[in-house]
């Protein structure tokens, strides 16, 4: 019997990313933001076509199993890298061409219950990007590497997990399961971190990857209320926020909600951690419903980027069924597990 399966990482420039001189470009407008890939993954090549994305990685692979034994495996799938388009409009735009580095396999790790693949893609945008960098040679005309490392097990009874094992610290990096549903994200976009080590010898083809902070996708209602915060009217303040520090105090009295666009907090109540969050996340709904006080203290594990839009800016149903979501803060679900991205 033949299993298959597949896992794909989609890597976007969100707003918000870039920061010191090259912000300049994306604020004129000879640079651009991207907009979030589809909550669902349909057609990667159409994607692709549409420059819908910087770069990504399809990992598919397949075992036979005979009596239930593994006698042969193999890989499919492939690394895909845009091009770079800079300028103003058509008549003045430039296009820089990716170079695409040799996709890195290892051999398949068989063993009695199943067998596990790892693929990792990537490459560099084409378009110049001077700056300084740490260690040898000290500057760097060529644009910082990217890329992502990508692992797949599939079990001899045609179970299959997907996982995200290394990865750039730029751009943002979106995690989808073999039907296309969206599992999980790169928990930071560092771009001053990628801009100062991603180069020469520092990437996978150097023999050097990068553990990333992985969290599990926001839901689809958060989504929503992504973008009726960002996009639906008044302008949310966006602040950072730096590790270790806090967001909210649980008992303090508020009426913001936030929505984390960078970065990772931890959730405690009574000094208990219960649960963890990543970009795309929406909090603060509870105080609002209730009476008025932070039910949780919200802790950032790295440094974070929030928006905080005023409670009036969400009507309230959408917040009620927010906070049915929220059940971690509840004492009988304390206990309950952080669940992990399965493609």
């Amino acid at each position: 019997m033949r299993f298959e399966s597949s896992v794909t990482s989609v890597s976007w420039i969100p707003s918000e990313s870039v920061s010191g001189m090259f912000k300049a470009g994306f604020a004129v407008g000879a640079s651009h933001f991207d907009d979030p890939p589809p909550e669902v993954l349909q057609d990667l090549d159409v994607l692709f076509a549409a420059e819908g994305f910087r770069f990504a990685n399809r990992l598919a692979a397949w075992i036979k199993v005979d009596d239930g034994r593994i006698t042969d495996a193999g890989y499919a799938g492939r690394g895909y890298n845009s091009r770079t388009r800079s300028g103003w409009g058509p008549q003045r735009e430039v296009t820089f061409q990716p170079a695409e580095f040799p996709q890195i396999r290892t051999e398949p790790e068989i063993t009695a219950t199943g067998a596990r693949f790892s693929q990792t893609t990537g490459g560099r945008t084409g378009a110049p990007m001077p700056r300084p960098v740490s260690g040898k040679p000290y500057f760097q005309w060529l644009a910082p590497t990217v890329w992502t490392t990508l692992a797949l097990t599939i079990g001899t009874d045609g179970s299959a997990r997907g996982e995200m094992s290394g990865a750039s610290p730029f751009p943002r990096h979106w995690i989808y399961d073999q039907q296309g549903k969206l599992i999980a994200k790169s928990g930071l976009a560092d771009f001053r971190e990628w801009m100062r080590t991603a180069h020469g010898q520092h990437s996978p083809w150097g023999l050097e990857d990068s553990q990333p902070l992985v969290a599990v996708a926001e839901s689809a209602l958060e989504r929503q209320l992504s973008a009726t915060i960002m996009r639906g009217g008044a302008k949310p303040a966006v602040r950072k926020l730096a590790k270790g520090a806090v967001l909210t105090e649980q008992g303090e009295r508020g009426d913001d909600i936030y929505l984390l666009l960078d970065g990772v907090l931890t959730v405690w109540v009574d000094g208990i951690q219960v649960g963890e969050l990543g970009p795309g996340a929406v909090v603060g709904e509870r105080a609002v419903l209730e009476d008025g006080r932070r039910t949780a203290t919200l802790r950032a594990v790295t440094g974070c980027v929030i928006a905080a839009a005023a409670s009036n800016q969400i009507d309230r149903d959408s917040l009620a069924s927010l906070a049915e979501r929220h059940h971690q803060e509840d004492p009988d679900s304390r206990a309950q597990p952080r669940p992990q991205p399965r493609a």
